[in-house]
């Protein structure tokens, strides 16, 4: 492993909240949480996301809402929940995203195949924090990964537009995380690698809950994860061309390595709530997670005539000096972040009589990453640059204030009262960026002979991209439920908010719910949505290198703000909400034989969609001005883009979710099929003549996935087999000198696993996912840089893993 820092911190802020927790979304008081609930227990749990009535099970609810246990995100392999999440719930993709500058580290997650930051996140119906680092086309959606796995009870996914419910950025959904609130201690050690012999993951984590007072709770958990890194490689063409012409080095075999990072993690968790007779409950929560991961990016060929952007020799300005001293066989430098996150929430809520309840909650969040790079060189300073730098530092705060009321509305004509609750809330944003070592983006004497500037591979942040943006908001909302007689249910909802950078908005939703049976029922509603901007993608600007993979030749680009003097001279636009409506209809069925499910389909309709600009080759008088700007690198840019959002899309799909659930042969069987089908389509906008992001949008993403599982629990032991399909896809190269496509087919893995109880405390599992070690079809269009397989896949492309869990419970 390549040396690089490592930093561990728990905020003291942090550590001052671990007091409090939340236990439901707003003040539904749920069913206790627990990490043990089994698939059938979790159709009668009342559901607390997308309805603020008290009452609803997943079957009851006017909108589709999956709710996952805490089983069902243990029986993956992986430490993190985005990973879980996405193996089973088919409409939820995650992208591996190996060897890919910060995606590698974090990775975007697409529900219904929107963007990332266009599913809200909310821990205990509170609103989960963004990460800092912009990914895929500019989005800044939460990073679940933050999040320990060990400490949820259950998952609930909202699969509908839920602005007016919950404010910007549900346009796709929202996933409410519910921490696990059980007393008692558990913990569980794993160990897990692939079949190519490579990626071992040691996991360990261990949770401890104590009983307060009558009724209230804290539960602490700490959870740690080390994986090493994956290789999925052959060595490059022109890497084998140069050792054939060079016999005298050793040019090392890969030269570089494509896969999995490095990555180490340390996750934390409390969830407490203490009653206080006469006034309410006084609850809190808070999550932290700290860690780090290096990996490569792409060698540089030690060549003056391929690469004299870094091995060129200028004897006029560093008599003697020569990179091949320093790097005789080329070099490939490798990027490694230092990230911390958490979160704190706490609260008071209370009832007035039986009618009405209330709640004051105030939330703090922070997401922290930062980046260096190791084994490379700032040639435009010769001899007087280090090989190891750090980058800078990306940092996105978030501070929620939150009043809320539920009130009972009692009408005599009415079968049951009417559920009305409102409420009003104050956001703070603010993203900041903290400049790198000097030389990490200095431009020195060497850039007048053409010496590129700054860390080869990563320029740093440079002083003139530091700075610190904020934006606020502050909404009022009121969200209505009513059963108007026995068989139908109507909801709705209205929500206004004023941003301080956007102006105001108003976004609504109806819903509503026929029931021609006690066990057949129907559904639908139509809502309107919205996403900011944030101050991140309105205000940041960064550089870039990427490998062509027809010339084999570095290239640099450059994103600018929407905002700089030359982006607004090409065309640019300031940046305005994303809006949508979007339309639901289904029908949702159970039986009285353990048979359950629901069909939805849904189209979601988007304007002024978020993503990238077509790339601009710029003129020499055109990188002039950005140097004259002080930017640093400019006068490296091939290119430059920004972000954009003057375009629309329309995606629709369905969604189909069954399960079975039933005695059989003296055991339990336990069926779950979920399907997914999805389509997005660009309407309007500039993308239509921008070929390359119009197929990204389009096709990027499988338009079919199946998730189908089989458990059978009896006696001691439990056989679970589980299969996964994901359909075909298609991928691009990102070249400078015009892109390649290349489409990869359906694919389907299987994993299985048996558990056996040891005794009522102690079990183990014994398992492996992708046991046929199926592989997706290779990249051709990439081999020349050595890759095996697309680094966009939607699914882990390192081949079958097994793994062994031992679980306590006490």
């Amino acid at each position: 492993m390549s040396t690089y820092h490592r930093v561990f911190l728990l905020s003291s802020c942090t550590m001052a909240v671990l007091v409090m927790s939340l236990s439901s979304s707003g003040f539904a008081e749920a069913q206790t949480v627990t990490a043990d609930t089994t698939p059938a227990e979790s159709d009668t749990l009342v559901v607390v996301t997308g309805t603020r009535d008290k009452t609803r099970t997943k079957f009851t609810t006017l909108t589709p809402v999956d709710v996952l246990t805490a089983k069902d995100l243990h029986d993956g392999t992986s430490s993190q929940l985005i990973d879980n999440l996405a193996q089973v719930i088919p409409s939820f993709n995650v992208q591996k995203l190996p060897t890919s500058d910060g995606l590698q580290f974090i990775r975007p997650a697409h529900l219904r195949g929107l963007s990332s930051d266009q599913t809200l996140v909310l821990i205990n119906g509170k609103r989960f924090h963004r990460t800092a680092f912009l990914g895929q086309r500019g989005a800044q959606g939460p990073d679940l990964a933050q999040i320990p796995n060990f400490a949820i009870g259950r998952v609930e996914v909202l699969r509908d537009g839920a602005s007016a419910q919950y404010g910007s950025d549900a346009i796709a959904g929202v996933i409410n995380i519910q921490l696990d609130q059980k007393p008692g201690f558990s913990a569980y050690t794993q160990g897990s690698q692939y079949f190519a012999g490579d990626g071992a993951n040691l996991q360990a984590g261990i949770r401890a809950g104590f009983a307060l007072g009558d009724g209230g709770h804290i539960v602490a958990t700490a959870e740690w994860s080390d994986a090493a890194a994956t290789s999925r490689t052959h060595q490059r063409a022109d890497a084998a061309a140069f050792q054939a012409a060079n016999p005298s080095l050793t040019i090392p075999n890969p030269v570089q390595r494509w896969g999995k990072p490095e990555l180490t993690t340390y996750h934390y968790a409390v969830d407490a709530m203490l009653p206080i007779v006469g006034v309410g409950e006084l609850y809190g929560f808070a999550t932290a997670s700290t860690g780090n991961g290096v990996n490569d990016i792409n060698w540089r060929i030690p060549s003056a005539t391929s690469n004299a952007a870094v091995y060129k020799t200028v004897p006029s300005i560093f008599p003697g000096w020569d990179l091949r001293s320093i790097y005789p066989t080329g070099f490939t430098p490798h990027e490694a972040v230092d990230y911390t996150d958490y979160q704190t929430v706490g609260g008071l809520r209370g009832h007035w009589g039986e009618a009405f309840d209330w709640d004051l909650s105030a939330s703090y969040g922070q997401n922290e990453t930062k980046f260096f790079l190791y084994n490379s060189i700032n040639a435009s300073m010769g001899p007087n640059s280090p090989t190891d730098f750090y980058l800078g530092t990306q940092k996105q705060q978030e501070f929620n204030l939150n009043a809320d009321g539920v009130y009972h509305l009692d009408v005599a004509t009415l079968p049951e009262p009417i559920n009305v609750a409102f409420g009003v809330e104050s956001r703070k944003e603010t993203y900041s960026v903290a400049a790198g070592d000097a030389a990490s983006y200095a431009v020195g004497p060497g850039a007048n002979a053409g010496l590129a500037s700054g860390s080869n591979g990563f320029p740093g942040f440079s002083n003139q991209q530091a700075g610190k943006w904020d934006q606020t908001s502050y909404a009022a909302y009121i969200d209505t439920e009513a059963r108007l007689t026995e068989k139908w249910t109507l909801g709705g909802a209205l929500r206004y908010e004023h941003y301080s950078e956007f102006g105001e908005t108003t976004t609504g939703k109806l819903a509503s719910r026929y029931e021609f049976t006690p066990d057949v029922a129907v559904r639908a509603s139509y809502s309107t949505g919205f996403r900011a901007p944030t101050p991140g993608q309105v205000n940041s600007l960064s550089t870039s290198q990427g490998l062509d993979t027809v010339t084999l030749q570095l290239f640099t680009s450059g994103r600018l703000s929407p905002l700089n003097p030359l982006a607004v001279a090409l065309g640019a636009k300031p940046l305005q909400p994303e809006t949508s409506k979007s339309y639901s209809a289904g029908f949702v069925w159970k039986t009285g034989f353990g048979l359950s499910g629901s069909i939805d389909a849904y189209q979601v309709d988007v304007s002024k969609r978020f993503s990238s600009s077509p790339s601009i080759t710029l003129t020499a008088a055109q990188k002039a001005s950005l140097v004259a700007q002080g930017i640093p690198g400019a006068a490296n840019y091939t290119s430059v883009f920004w972000f954009t959002n003057d375009f629309d899309t329309r995606t629709k799909g369905i969604d189909i979710v069954t399960s079975y659930n039933r005695p059989l042969f003296s055991g339990r069987l336990d069926l779950k099929l979920a399907y997914n089908h999805n389509e997005t389509k660009v309407t309007s906008g500039s993308l239509n003549a921008n070929p390359t992001q119009k197929l990204l949008y389009e096709e990027n993403l499988p338009k079919d996935n199946v998730t189908l599982a089989t458990t059978f629990t009896k006696g001691a032991f439990e056989y679970q087999v589980r299969g996964r399909y994901y359909g075909s896809w298609t991928d691009s190269s990102g070249n400078s000198t015009g892109d390649i496509y290349q489409t990869f087919g359906g694919i389907t893995f299987f994993d299985a696993s048996v558990t056996y109880s040891i005794n009522p405390k102690l079990s183990l599992r014994v398992g492996g996912e992708n046991i046929f070690d199926t592989y997706p079809d290779k990249a051709v269009f990439q081999a020349s840089r050595g890759i095996e397989y697309s680094r966009n896949a939607p699914y882990d492309t390192d081949g079958g893993q097994y793994y062994v869990r031992l679980n306590a419970r006490f």
